[in-house]
């Protein structure tokens, strides 16, 4: 149990970690840029290797893949509905993008965490800090240069990684006895809502910011999740 709360607070707590870094630290615009771009990569491999493909090997191919595209569509019409309100160019869109997609993969990541190897742990812990870090700095940093205050932003974030923290610790505690076809298909949706998330956000986002140093960025942290990945 120690290490499961151990690992649930380093991979929710990178939220809260990278939202002061994008308040109050320095960080240019092409930084930011490739630093989402290498998040985007690590996100590739989590969204195949971790939530899709697992799923397809203890479920229906068939339903599998439609709770993927409902996973997707989910995810654009909530990120759809979240610019209406706080505008195309704030960070809610990827505080949306994390929320969304990360309660079904936190949930999962309990499970995972139920009798696993240390390096098991280390690779899908590592893969999902990856991720997190810079992506909760650009839409923190994002937020408050659209007039949202600092404290209100650390709110919002800080809430989002105490969300997640739940989802995980109850999907230790409650999902460990579940069929594995219904995991299956929380991994699934959670896949979709990645993928949309990629294309909507991330990629567009890191493209615009470090222009085609995104496209190495991206190759970096596909490299470093697939290392991770190997390792358990």
């Amino acid at each position: 149990m120690m290490m499961t709360l151990i690992v649930i607070a380093v991979v929710s707590g990178a939220l809260l970690l990278g939202a002061v870094w994008g308040i109050y630290g320095s960080l240019s615009e092409k930084t930011e840029g490739f630093l989402v771009a290498l998040a985007g990569g690590a996100l590739i491999v989590s969204a195949v290797l971790e939530l899709i493909n697992p799923a397809m090997e203890k479920s229906s191919i068939g339903i599998a893949l439609s709770i993927v595209f409902a996973g997707a569509l989910v995810f654009t019409g909530l990120d759809y509905l979240v610019k209406q309100k706080w505008g195309s160019n704030s960070g809610g869109g990827l505080l949306a993008a994390i929320t969304l997609d990360g309660i079904p993969e936190n949930l999962a990541l309990g499970v995972a965490l139920i009798g696993a190897d240390p390096l098991s742990i280390a690779a899908l812990s590592g893969s999902i800090f990856l991720s997190n870090l810079p992506e909760a700095a650009g839409g923190a940093k994002e937020m408050t240069e659209n007039g949202a205050s600092k404290k209100k932003v650390l709110t919002l974030w800080g809430a989002t990684a105490l969300i997640l923290s739940l989802a995980a610790f109850l999907g230790n505690l409650l999902l460990a006895d579940v069929s594995d076809s219904l995991l299956a298909y929380i991994r699934c949706f959670a896949g979709g809502a990645v993928v949309a998330s990629l294309s909507i956000e991330v990629f567009p986002k890191a493209y615009k910011e470090d222009s085609y140093w995104a496209g190495i960025a991206t190759a970096i942290g596909l490299i470093l999740a697939f290392y991770l990945n190997s390792l358990g």
